[in-house]
C-alpha cells in the first residue's frame, strides 16, 4: 500500500473525470463531492504513516518510463510536500460544495476539468523526475485556462489568455533548462541531480548553470506570482469561479521555488537571495497598498493574496531555518484562510450578484451568520494570535530579521496594512445602514451546504493557530536542510562577485 499510495492518489481524479463524462447530469455534483472526499481520506494515510525521524523521501516509487532519454516514474514525498498533498485533497470537496448551485451550465466540463486539475497538482507535489514534474506542470495550465475562459465573469476569456501566456512562455525556458541539465548529467532524477550540482558548478558549466537557475526561477516566479510578474493575478482571480480562485495562486510556484530552485541550485539561489528578499518586501507593500484602495471585493482579495504570498517569498530567500519553516507553514495557512475568503465572496455574490463595495453595506443585519464567518476569516488573514495566520508570519519575520533586519522591519508594515484593508472592508460591507440593494433583498443567511464547506476551514484556522506543532514536526524535519549557510553580503557585492565568477560581466 505504501509503495502505491501516491500513484493511487495522483491518478484517481483522472478516473473520476472519465466517470463524470458518462454520468447523468443530475448526479455530477454529488458524485464529484463523494469522489473528492474519498481521495481526501486517502491523503490522510500519508501523515498517519509518515515517519518524521526518517530522512529522505517516503512512499517512494521509482520505475523506468522511457528508455531514451532516461525518464523515470519517480514519485515520493517528504516534510515539504506531505501537507501540500493533503491540502489539495482537503480543498477539492470544498470547491465542489461552493460550486453546487453556481455551476448550472457545462457541468460535465467543469467537474471533469476540476478533477483533472487535481491530478496535475498532486503530480507536481510528488514528482521527483524533472520531466515527469514538467509534464504535470504543463498539464496544470490547461484545466485552469479552460475553467477561467468558460466559467469566468465578463472578461473570462481575456483573463484566461493572459494567464496562459504569462505561465506558458517561461515554462518553455524551464524545459530548455531541464534538457540542459540532462545533457550535462545524463539524468532527470532530482535526487541524483542534487548530488551532482557542486561538480557541475565548476569550469565551463558555471555560466550555463547560472542561466539554468534563472530559467527555473522565472518559471516559478510567474506562477507564484512575484512582483513584478503579477499582472495576470488580479484578472485571473477576479474572473475565475470560486473553486478555481481557491487554488489559482501560490502553492505550485512557492513549492517549486523551494524544491527545485533552492533545492537544485543552492549556490545560485544564495547569490540572488537579497534581490528576492527585496522583491518579496516590495510585493508585500505593493499588494497591501493596492488592496487598500480597491472597491471590488474580488480584486481586493487578489491583491491581498499577492501581499500574503510575498511573505512566503521573503521567508524562503531569507535562508534561515525559522523563515523557511514559516514560509511552508504560511503556504498551508494562506491556502486555508484565502480558500475560506474566496468561498465567502462567492456566497456573497450568489446573494447580491456584485462584488462592488459601494452597493454593499449593512449586510450583518440581514445575514449575521455570513458576517460572523467573514469576520473570523478576516482576522485569520490579518494574523491575529491564536489563529493560523499568526504562526507563519511570526516565523517568517523573526527568521528574516537574522539575515535582513532592515527589509524584515519594512515588511512588518504589511501586517499593519493588511489589518487596515481587511477591517475597512468589514466595516464598509457589513456594518452601518443597509444599502438600497441590501435593504431591498430577502436573501437567506448561510445554508447548511455552505456551512459544511466553511466550518472545516474555520476549525482549521483555530487548530493551526494553537496546535501548529502537529504540522511543524514533518516540516521541520525536512525544510531546514534547504537553508544554505552564507555570510550576509550586500546585494550589489553578491551579484558583482557572482557575475565575475561566471564571466557574465
Amino acid at each position: 500500500m505504501n509503495a502505491s499510495i501516491l500513484t493511487l492518489i495522483t491518478f484517481l481524479p483522472v478516473a473520476g473525470a472519465g466517470m463524470v463524462t458518462l454520468l447523468p447530469k443530475r448526479l455530477l455534483p454529488a458524485f464529484t463531492l463523494l469522489f473528492t472526499l474519498f481521495i481526501f481520506l486517502l491523503t490522510l494515510h500519508l501523515p498517519a504513516h509518515f515517519d518524521t525521524a526518517r530522512h529522505g523521501f517516503q512512499f517512494a516509487c521509482n520505475l523506468p518510463w522511457i528508455a531514451t532519454p532516461a525518464i523515470h516514474y519517480h514519485v515520493g514525498i517528504d516534510g515539504l510536500s506531505l501537507w501540500l498533498v493533503v491540502l489539495v485533497g482537503f480543498l477539492a470537496p470544498l470547491g465542489v460544495l461552493v460550486s453546487w448551485r453556481v455551476i448550472d451550465h457545462h457541468q460535465r466540463e467543469f467537474y471533469s476539468l476540476f478533477l483533472l486539475q487535481q491530478t496535475a497538482m498532486f503530480g507536481i507535489f510528488v514528482s521527483l523526475d524533472l520531466m515527469l514534474y514538467y509534464a504535470f506542470w504543463e498539464l496544470s495550465l490547461i484545466p485552469i485556462t479552460l475553467l477561467i475562459g468558460i466559467f469566468g465573469r465578463k472578461n473570462g476569456r481575456a483573463a484566461a489568455i493572459k494567464f496562459f501566456l504569462y505561465a506558458f512562455i517561461p515554462s518553455a525556458l524551464l524545459l530548455v533548462a531541464i534538457l540542459w541539465l540532462y545533457a550535462k548529467t545524463g539524468t532527470f532524477d532530482f535526487v541524483l541531480l542534487q548530488s551532482q550540482m557542486h561538480t557541475l558548478a565548476t569550469g565551463a558549466n558555471a555560466t550555463g548553470l547560472w542561466l539554468a537557475s534563472l530559467a527555473f526561477l522565472l518559471a516559478f516566479a510567474v506562477k507564484v506570482p512575484i512582483f513584478p510578474l503579477h499582472a495576470w493575478l488580479a484578472d485571473g482571480i477576479s474572473e475565475a469561479p470560486t473553486a478555481i480562485a481557491m487554488i489559482l495562486a501560490g502553492k505550485l510556484g512557492l513549492y517549486s521555488l523551494l524544491r527545485f530552485h533552492v533545492g537544485l541550485f543552492p549556490d545560485q539561489a544564495a547569490h540572488i537571495a537579497p534581490l528576492m528578499v527585496a522583491l518579496g518586501v516590495i510585493g508585500i507593500l505593493y499588494g497591501s497598498l493596492l488592496a487598500l484602495v480597491q472597491t471590488d471585493l474580488k480584486r481586493l482579495a487578489a491583491y491581498a493574496t499577492l501581499g500574503a504570498l510575498s511573505f512566503c517569498v521573503l521567508g524562503i530567500y531569507a535562508f534561515t531555518a525559522a523563515s523557511m519553516d514559516g514560509a511552508v507553514y504560511q503556504i498551508l495557512s494562506e491556502s486555508v484562510s484565502a480558500g475560506a475568503f474566496f468561498m465567502l465572496l462567492g456566497i456573497l455574490y450568489e446573494r447580491y450578484a456584485t462584488y462592488d463595495m459601494a452597493q454593499l453595506c449593512g449586510i450583518a443585519k440581514k445575514l449575521p451568520g455570513l458576517a460572523t464567518l467573514f469576520v473570523i476569516t478576516a482576522l485569520s488573514l490579518i494574523g491575529l494570535p491564536i489563529l493560523n495566520g499568526f504562526v507563519g508570519e511570526f516565523m517568517i519575520l523573526s527568521g528574516s530579521f537574522q539575515t535582513h533586519p532592515r527589509l524584515a522591519s519594512t515588511a512588518t508594515l504589511g501586517v499593519i496594512l493588511s489589518a487596515a484593508y481587511m477591517l475597512w472592508m468589514l466595516q464598509r460591507v457589513f456594518y452601518g445602514a443597509p444599502s438600497k440593494l441590501v435593504a431591498a433583498g430577502t436573501q437567506a443567511d448561510i445554508s447548511g451546504r455552505e456551512r459544511f464547506a466553511l466550518w472545516p476551514t474555520v476549525a482549521l484556522m483555530l487548530v493551526m493557530g494553537v496546535a501548529s506543532v502537529y504540522w511543524m514536526r514533518a516540516i521541520d524535519a525536512t525544510v531546514p536542510a534547504f537553508a544554505p549557510s552564507f555570510a550576509p553580503v550586500s546585494i550589489t557585492t553578491r551579484i558583482s562577485n557572482y557575475a565575475r565568477m561566471t564571466n557574465l560581466r
